[in-house]
């Protein structure tokens, strides 16, 4: 067991994608607050649904109440050009969420709720948050199972492992750019990136700290806002100077020690892990293949290693339990990552554009891009329906 695990903080959900977007999803709840009798023995008997509604003005839930146990949220963006999201927060952290929501499209995500009061959020709206309440208390949880339980505690080695590789990397990464040496800060910017991009759902627990290690600068409220690994790829490939950096340099190594420090707080829970496999794929289709990402390196076929490397191994240990209950979805899960990887895998190069192992993006072309995309697809589907089998 990992010696973390006692301290680690509960999360317990599932989710499903339909439409375009990227999910995040955790648990959680008032602690504090005790299961009435009559609620527990209703918690956890089915699935509630609650209907988010995004526009302008807001994004109340409805209804606003529901039993502890699992509750499917069902987000629709109809017209709203400003709001294009709603998530729900614990205090001030996010759990789970639909995003690049556009007019017309919709999502759901699925939570494993305690007992508590939690807030729906959608940035942008006049009236951005609006309470939801959860009674009574789960009563049976994936805890019951060992194999699942032996799957967390091996997820969650496995990211604290990564998150130190990742302090360690972007330590030599930043000494470099402090130093000056642009072709070294190259080759190293990499050899840190996809450290990050393997444990990016996790990251994302900490919105604050993803924003300012890894946001774009179209991500950005102002110029001064700009910061981490973009900021310096920006100023590595597009600029092509590194004076000036050594404050950003010195604020990225705090951020990535810091997520170091709060990684091992958190407890995975199946669904949470089949979720963050789902996010990573969508994360490939999102900003990965369209070039988004390392807009100014062009290294973006290392990052879909990362993300691909960090859903497979979420994938890994959940397919025990997979290969039980859904024989065919596992076989169907194996094969399509089979496939994508073998798409990703007619790029590598060695050492390969700026030491990445991969050829430059840039030389990818349109049609190359689509038929990867048309792999991706394929396997972010299947991979989308883990969490409902084993939530």
């Amino acid at each position: 067991m990992n010696p973390a695990a006692t301290h680690r903080r509960v999360l317990a959900c599932a989710a499903t994608v339909i439409a375009a977007g990227m999910l995040l999803t955790a648990c959680g709840g008032d602690k504090d607050k005790g299961a009435s009798g009559t609620d527990a023995k209703a918690a956890g008997a089915k699935t509630s649904k609650v209907t988010i509604t995004i526009t302008d003005k807001g994004c109340a839930p409805s209804p606003a109440k529901a039993p502890a146990g699992t509750v499917k949220f069902s987000v629709a963006n109809k017209n709203s050009a400003k709001v294009t999201e709603a998530e729900l927060q614990d205090g001030g952290k996010m759990l789970g969420e639909k995003e690049n929501l556009t007019p017309g499209l919709s999502g759901d995500f699925t939570l494993n709720l305690d007992k508590g009061t939690y807030s729906v959020y959608c940035p942008g709206a006049s009236a951005d948050r609006a309470a939801f309440t959860v009674t009574g208390a789960v009563v049976k949880t994936w805890k019951d199972d060992p194999q699942l339980v032996a799957a967390t505690e091996q997820y969650g080695t496995w990211i604290d492992g990564e998150v130190k590789q990742l302090v360690t990397t972007t330590a030599a990464f930043t000494a470099a750019v402090k130093a000056g040496k642009l072709d070294d800060a190259k080759t190293l910017y990499g050899k840190a990136r996809i450290h990050y991009e393997r444990i990016e759902p996790t990251a994302e627990i900490w919105g604050d700290l993803d924003g300012r290690i890894d946001g774009r600068a179209d991500d950005a409220a102002t110029p001064a806002d700009f910061t981490g690994f973009h900021r310096l790829e920006q100023a590595i490939w597009q600029k092509k100077s590194l004076a000036g950096t050594a404050k950003l340099a010195d604020q990225l190594n705090a951020d990535v020690k810091s997520l170091d420090d709060q990684v091992p707080t958190v407890e995975y829970q199946p669904a949470v892990i089949a979720n963050g496999a789902t996010d990573l794929v969508n994360e490939i289709q999102s900003s990965k293949i369209t070039g988004e990402e390392e807009r100014y390196s062009h290294i973006d076929l290392l990052d879909f290693d990362g993300n691909l490397a960090g859903a497979n191994e979420a994938v890994d240990v959940l397919m025990p339990t997979l290969k039980k209950k859904d024989p065919a979805l596992a076989a169907e899960v194996t094969q399509r990552y089979q496939a994508t990887a073998a798409a990703l895998k007619k790029y590598a190069a060695t050492p390969g554009y700026e030491d990445s192992g991969y050829v430059d993006y840039q030389k990818v072309t349109d049609a190359q891009r689509r038929t990867l995309s048309q792999t991706v697809d394929a396997y972010a589907e299947s991979v989308s329906k883990i969490a409902g089998k084993i939530a």
